[in-house]
């Protein structure tokens, strides 16, 4: 038998499994329930603006996920 933590140090994490949240704030999907005319409750949620986009991290280019909100501020910065 293999035991739990041989497992977890070879899981792979490909790009594949990220979610939708932003590598520079950390702001993902929130969650809450949609309310009809007739109060009848039901679960949604609320994604984030997210883009992938090519910035310069330590002179170098790289392709992360950011919301829109940090590319309006300025936070990275974009290569061309």
């Amino acid at each position: 038998m293999i035991k739990c933590e041989a497992l977890i140090i070879f899981k792979k994490t490909g790009e594949q499994n990220k979610m939708a949240k932003c590598e520079i704030c950390g702001k993902g999907p929130q969650f809450g329930n949609k309310i009809s005319h007739s109060h009848r409750v039901t679960n949604r949620r609320w994604l984030p603006n997210i883009q992938k986009v090519k910035v310069y991290i330590n002179n170098t280019v790289k392709k992360i996920n950011v919301c829109t909100k940090c590319l309006k501020a300025g936070k990275v910065r974009k290569s061309i």
